[in-house]
């Protein structure tokens, strides 16, 4: 579902003659990560109970690139108290992300979608590495003791993603799918509209994703 939308959002954007490149990947120089940035990363990692060393991944992968902006689709699981503890951190106070404040509102009104989600196994205890970094997850559901170590790596990744884009010189853009639009004369989700969009609101949704590049 959540390509879906992406391919969808990607279709307006071609038929209105944006030039993109799908499907980015953008390698980590760790040549970039200097002490500052390493004691960010370490902060991140900190926050939500990392084990040892923080770990560093070495490919971002993106839906999208308009010139040095980076599109990134959020979907439910991506908004809990995991990401807001990350959202609080230094990162955000060195570099301004324009999304920041709605990100913790969505975080905050959010996690119980999040909840509804985000209890399956892959997501709730992650690969192996997440119990590695954040220790056993408590049953899925309980968000006491230690919670779900698949949703803070989920989360301590995103907030890798936001800082290794701004070292590398990229602008990232983060598309919530609990933003609304205004369209036909009334505010509808860009979640729904994704699934199915209509020409007659291609207009409205390629002036929303202009705004976010400003």
């Amino acid at each position: 579902m959540h390509q879906l939308k992406v391919q969808n959002l990607i279709k307006v954007l071609l038929e209105n003659k944006i030039e993109l490149e799908e499907d980015f990947r953008l390698e980590i120089n760790k040549k970039l990560l200097d002490d500052k940035a390493l004691d960010l990363q370490t902060e991140l990692y900190a926050c939500l109970g990392g084990i040892g060393s923080p770990i560093l991944l070495d490919r971002l992968r993106f839906d999208f690139r308009i010139d040095r902006m980076l599109f990134i689709y959020d979907d439910a699981v991506h908004f809990n108290r995991y990401r807001l503890a990350t959202l609080k951190t230094s990162v955000y106070e060195v570099f301004t992300f324009s999304w920041l404040d709605s990100y913790k509102r969505l975080c905050r009104t959010f996690e119980r979608e999040c909840h509804k989600a985000g209890l399956h196994d892959r997501i709730w205890n992650g690969p192996p590495i997440a119990s590695k970094c954040f220790g056993s997850s408590m049953e899925p559901g309980d968000l006491t003791g230690n919670g779900a170590a698949g949703w803070k790596l989920n989360a301590y990744n995103d907030a890798q993603y936001d800082l290794l884009t701004r070292l590398h010189g990229y602008k990232i853009i983060r598309i919530p799918m609990y933003e609304n639009i205004m369209t036909g004369g009334s505010l509808k989700k860009i979640d729904q509209l994704l699934l199915n969009p209509k020409e007659e609101n291609y207009n409205a949704i390629l002036n929303w994703l202009q705004r976010k590049t400003v």
